[in-house]
């Protein structure tokens, strides 16, 4: 028998690299922050081509609008006022945490509001627009989500799962010594629930009691026949976080028992990267259609002085989604400021991508933490034309060429880091389709991967040249 397989193997010949299909997610990237002083964002993309973005503004006074055919683009796009608080009684203080929707035909923003003679009575509130373009519609008021109780509550955003709408929001429980917890409804319309919410989170674990007991800002993201609500925790400083629950998509969203809750944060301050207080997200998509996106604030210092409420400086950003191998999503860290990272995946092995591991640059699969395998493709270090990979949770760490060796390392300012650590971003030279770099120091040199770890190398054969491509996810 072994005879045989050895005569079959030499008249077939040697074998051809694996070559890994084109990723059904390829990278975008982004310019962070997208728009300064804008808290608890929403950017909704519509099928008229245009995203739309609404957030809560520090001065807590107004619903803001604005759109554009790209998510950078809601940077620099113009913003319109669609709605001001009233100048006494309900709806008259603290116009929180706006989010728009398209449902059956019309335009619905919901929203979170106090009154004039009491700023803590805090309540949700959802307006209709009717027209094509909601900077433009014309807007009424179809008045308060009606609840259990009459009590804080805010945060209310609206999903569909199996063709049923529901509400899912963040209320104040009389019964409990807590700030509120989280709650689900399916609706009858868009501005009323039926049936009796339930209560699918409280905060409970150390991470959510911080400053404040606060399970709050409910968002939906579903993939793979799961349900995933992200929410923030702790009070709105560095402490700031998301928590998430799961569902099946198959199962009662009422019944708490269908949710099942992280026992750690899945996004939280990074002081490596200057990003402090992640929290009170939504989700979009990219451009392509391609790419889930995470829409969230935070700042980028840590002390504040006073009411965290009292401090403007909550921006908007946004970065990608990653998805594990057993269909969770992974968020990562809160990238730097600046263009958001990639992830490299090998031409010739799918599922592993670079990353460093004690700063030796490798391919693997399943990496964790996920920043191990992010890298911002940023200018060359050595000037125009170039690009270098810097790590996402190690600003200043760049990849570099090391006596033939790929390594992460601290850019110390000498030119001959410069030139270890410079790239020519080429086609992949295995597939156009991918990406390959050729070392700006070592003409004809490239990175390629040889028993998983990265070298500066030659490539001559058809495997070395499947070696240095890779994917950009």
């Amino acid at each position: 028998m072994a005879v045989l397989v050895a005569l079959a193997a030499a008249l077939v010949g040697p074998a051809s690299p694996a070559q890994a299909a084109v990723p059904a997610s390829p990278a975008v990237t982004y310019t962070n922050p997208i728009a300064e002083k804008r808290a608890d964002p929403q950017i909704f993309k519509h099928t008229d081509g245009y995203y739309y973005f609404t957030a809560t503004v520090p001065e807590y006074d107004r619903i803001v609008l604005r759109r554009a055919t790209t998510i950078q683009g809601l940077s620099t796009a113009p913003e319109v006022t669609i709605w001001t608080k009233h100048a006494s009684g309900v709806m008259g203080a603290h116009i929180w945490a706006p989010e728009i929707h398209f449902i059956d035909g019309k335009w619905y923003v919901y929203f979170a509001a106090g009154a004039t003679n009491d700023i803590w009575a805090i309540r949700m509130y959802v307006l209709e627009g009717t027209g094509a373009n909601p900077l433009t519609a014309t807007w009424t008021e179809k008045g308060q989500i009606k609840t259990t109780w009459e009590s804080f509550s805010l945060d209310s955003t609206t999903f569909v799962v199996n063709g049923v709408r529901y509400l899912a929001w963040a209320q104040r429980n009389p019964a409990e010594n807590n700030n509120t917890s989280l709650f689900i409804a399916k609706m009858a319309n868009p501005w009323t629930i039926t049936g009796t919410p339930a209560e699918i989170s409280q905060p409970t674990l150390s991470w959510e009691t911080v400053g404040y007991k606060v399970n709050e800002g409910p968002a939906v993201i579903q993939h793979g026949g799961k349900v995933f609500m992200t929410y923030s925790a702790s009070a709105t400083d560095a402490n700031y976080c998301l928590g998430m629950l799961t569902a099946s998509a198959s199962a009662d969203l009422t019944n708490p028992a269908s949710w099942t809750k992280g026992s750690q944060p899945v996004f939280q301050t990074s002081a490596a990267t200057s990003q402090y207080g992640p929290g009170h997200n939504s989700f979009t998509v990219s451009e392509d259609g391609k790419s889930d996106i995470l829409v969230y604030h935070d700042r980028s210092y840590k002390d504040i002085t006073g009411d965290p409420l009292n401090d403007p400086n909550r921006r908007t950003r946004v970065q990608k989604v990653y998805w594990k191998a057993d269909g969770t999503p992974d968020f990562g860290i809160p990238v730097a400021d600046g263009v958001t990272p990639q992830r490299f995946s090998s031409y010739n092995f799918a599922d592993r991508f670079i990353r460093h591991w004690e700063f030796r640059a490798k391919i693997e699969a399943d990496v964790s933490p996920l920043a191990d395998s992010q890298f911002r493709v940023v200018p060359g270090l050595t000037g125009s034309g170039t690009v270098s990979l810097e790590s996402a949770n190690f600003p200043g760490y760049y990849l570099r060429s090391k006596s033939g060796e790929v390594w992460v390392e601290k850019n110390d300012g000498s030119t001959q880091f410069a030139s270890d650590a410079t790239f020519y971003k080429r086609a992949g030279l295995a597939d156009s389709a991918g990406v390959s770099y050729e070392s700006y120091g070592t003409a004809g040199r490239y990175i390629r991967h040889y028993n998983y770890l990265l070298y500066v190398q030659t490539p001559s054969t058809t495997l070395d040249k499947a070696d240095a491509t890779f994917y950009a996810q």
